[in-house]
């Protein structure tokens, strides 16, 4: 097992990546405030996993709420959080109840989410089962739901107090959630870490059949990378947009084709290939760095084509982003492979060109 440190005073918090671990329980009872937890997850996680992690921790006397929410993008809404509410003051749990989300991101972010609001704040603990999850959302304390208008609008910076990821849990995943999550690790090579993107050009097939060494260091490598940026830039007014690479028109095509129809990292894929497109057309990305991308992209299995919604209908949906300012859509873009910035200052003529070459 291997551990990364959050660093954020004294709201700091563990993440132990490991084989195995899912049901060590004295590595979650030093987090519990009280010896009784509700543990969220969905209908795919609950049958695999649910009744491991219960059973640890019942044997060291915790009582345990069961909370089975059906599974998918299209429940991270407002009435699936109810679901959440009413189970807490059903079982009458307090404040020193911690929640515990056991699934991938649509679970941890609903938790957190209850979590941040339930009581006005309780302990919660994130065990990711997905690689997405793993690499990304359980990591930096972003919690939140979808609205009909735009995809996670509602929410709140709050963290967990501890990050368990098992990676055992992965290889009950589909190839298409394998690839997905696999979209989010290749973000930290474009985003920051040149070294780590050549690494991944290296070891990509092996990283889609999950060779341990390999998906481990994966792991490891890019939750050093947000743990980095979350301790400099915990909510998000800096450098931590900068791992939103993608994710404004990622966010777009996950809105217009219907939650879930896409996956999250499909969806980053897709809307990073159109960044480097655009980067592209600013001068600041070379074809060469443009055909890499695309080329590790592709090797995991994953799409780089984004699907043809219009000018107007990208324009329409990404105003709605978190990062525009002033009105003004402000995107990620690429100066180089492991450089990024983050920018209003492009050209509307290069931007009309890469959503009208789709």
């Amino acid at each position: 097992m291997q551990t990364l440190e959050v660093k954020l005073g004294d709201r700091s918090y563990p993440i132990h990546i490991g084989s195995k671990i899912i049901d060590q329980a004295d590595l979650i009872l030093p987090h519990l405030k009280r010896k009784q937890v509700a543990i969220v997850t969905n209908t795919v996680v609950a049958p695999l996993y649910l009744d491991k992690l219960s059973q640890a921790l019942s044997n060291a006397g915790v009582s345990i709420i069961p909370i089975i929410l059906p599974d998918g993008e299209a429940y991270k809404n407002t009435e699936t959080l109810n679901h959440i509410y009413d189970a807490l003051l059903s079982s009458r749990c307090e404040r020193n109840t911690t929640l515990i989300a056991l699934g991938g991101g649509v679970i941890g972010d609903l938790t957190g989410f209850a979590a941040a609001t339930f009581l006005r704040g309780v302990p919660f603990i994130q065990v990711p089962t997905t690689l997405l999850s793993q690499v990304d959302s359980s990591v930096g304390g972003k919690t939140g739901i979808n609205h009909p208008l735009g995809k996670n609008m509602i929410g709140a910076f709050y963290q967990p107090q501890l990050v368990l990821a098992d990676i055992d849990t992965l290889k009950t995943l589909n190839p298409r959630e394998l690839s997905a999550g696999i979209a989010e690790v290749i973000k930290y090579g474009l985003i920051r870490d040149h070294d780590f993107f050549s690494w991944l050009e290296i070891n990509m097939e092996k990283l889609v059949s999950l060779d341990q060494a390999v998906t481990a260091y994966a792991i490891y490598r890019s939750c050093q990378n947000k743990a980095e940026v979350v301790a400099v830039d915990e909510k998000e007014s800096g450098e931590r947009a900068l791992l939103n690479l993608g994710h404004t028109f990622g966010h777009a095509i996950e809105n217009a084709m219907g939650y879930g129809v896409w996956l999250h990292g499909e969806a980053v894929a897709a809307g990073s290939m159109l960044a480097a497109d655009l980067s592209h057309r600013m001068g600041w990305l070379s074809q060469e760095e443009v055909n890499r991308i695309e080329s590790i992209f592709l090797r995991a299995n994953l799409p780089v084509k984004a699907p043809n919604l219009g000018f107007e209908r990208y324009l329409d949906l990404m105003g709605l982003d978190k990062k525009v300012v002033d009105g003004k859509i402000r995107f990620v873009l690429q100066k180089g492979i492991g450089k990024t910035i983050l920018t209003s200052d492009y050209d509307n003529d290069a931007l009309r060109q890469t959503l009208s070459n789709l």
